[in-house]
């Protein structure tokens, strides 16, 4: 599944889209479910603009090699994440509530909470995440992690059931990302966020090339597809009369 409606294995799962209602910023939606590898915290945005597994990721990919920031690459920057739930965001959020399941869409899907302000969630305890770190590295594979709101840090235990929902919008366009499928690294623990259950391909990042589509646009292709073999069918049929009738004469 595309989406982060009904995610069954323990995943969690990041898509980037560029947004419709804001060209220099890109929307992402979280998803998913996990369990903490070991006992820590996540920061806050306040003085934690570096690099550390117990909130942050380094990346091995197919496609994309290990480097996921094309364009005005950052270097150990954190991101306001600002929620998607905005009456300036009208349609990124229409786009996103055609796919909450029940609603009579197809293809992707997401939570009925995908348009609420991001948030991640340890057993019953929950915080908003309020920034994204990032770091170009030209020694190790890029860097991506998560800071929480609040004065204090995010303290989770080994174990503890994870899980994160909702999406947000950074000012950064979707032209700073190469397109392609991310995990986290399986090189050693130090290189994978212990907020997640294992060490390699516990963090699924997954950067789109082009917006949401719209249902109607699959539809318009199914039914070219149709077309093309009602028209495929009929001339087969037809050729086939045509060497019968050969044959008979």
């Amino acid at each position: 599944m595309r989406g982060g409606g009904g995610v069954a294995n323990a995943q969690l799962y990041v898509h980037v889209y560029p947004s419709q209602d804001h060209t220099n910023q890109t929307l992402w939606i979280f998803s998913g479910t996990s369990t903490t590898l070991a006992s820590d915290h996540i920061r806050t945005s306040s003085g934690s603009n570096s690099y550390s597994a117990r909130d942050s990721w380094r990346f091995s990919s197919s496609p994309g090699g290990l480097q996921v920031y094309g364009a005005n690459k950052p270097s150990d920057t954190n991101f306001q994440l600002s929620p998607l739930f905005s009456s300036t965001n009208t349609i990124d959020i229409d786009s996103v509530r055609k796919r909450i399941p029940g609603g009579g869409r197809t293809n992707i899907t997401f939570a009925a909470s995908a348009t609420n302000t991001p948030t991640i969630a340890f057993g019953s305890n929950s915080r908003v995440i309020s920034h994204l770190f990032m770091e170009d590295s030209t020694i190790q594979s890029d860097e991506l992690g998560i800071r929480v709101s609040g004065s204090s840090n995010f303290s989770y235990s080994s174990g503890a059931s994870s899980a994160w929902v909702g999406a947000g919008l950074i000012n950064k366009p979707i032209g700073d990302f190469i397109q392609g499928e991310y995990h986290n690294s399986g090189y050693g623990g130090s290189l994978s966020p212990w907020f997640a259950a294992s060490p390699s391909g516990s963090v699924r990042f997954v950067v789109e090339s082009q917006i949401i589509p719209e249902p109607e646009e699959y539809a318009l292709i199914f039914g070219l597809f149709a077309l093309a073999f009602v028209f495929f069918h009929r001339h087969r049929q037809k050729k086939q009369c045509q060497q019968q009738t050969a044959t008979a004469s």
